[in-house]
């Protein structure tokens, strides 16, 4: 019998019921988890590290992370459309911006634990 799983079955009922009663509902855990598959794209995760550290237009992007223009906007476009980035016009450029801090705490986050 393999060492990581319980020799006995014991259910906790207190514990089942309180956990059950603060989990999300499918709808909200299949939104996440489509967030981390975004994520778990290097090209995006790069745009968003480099957001992190200051506003960035498509020019600037597709040049730090040497693609294409149009595939540095069809990755924002990806982003945009899942809530993590936004956008800002200033005469004829566009620059990009994570969207909030909680964006900002979740790349951060990623960086240090990938640390440990």
């Amino acid at each position: 019998m393999s060492k990581d799983v319980c020799e006995i079955e014991s259910i906790n009922k207190d514990a089942v019921r309180e956990v059950k009663g603060k989990l999300r509902n499918d709808d909200e855990v299949y939104q996440i988890s489509e967030q981390f598959k975004l994520l778990g794209n290097q090209t995006r995760f790069k745009i968003l590290y480099a957001l992190l550290i200051r506003d960035l237009c498509v020019c600037d992007l597709s040049c730090i992370l040497n693609i294409s223009q149009s595939a540095t906007s069809h990755q924002l476009r990806v982003l945009r459309n899942a809530k993590l980035v936004k956008y800002v016009k200033k005469g004829k450029m566009v620059y990009y911006s994570i969207l909030d801090n909680h964006v900002k705490m979740l790349i951060t986050s990623a960086l240090k634990h990938s640390k440990h």
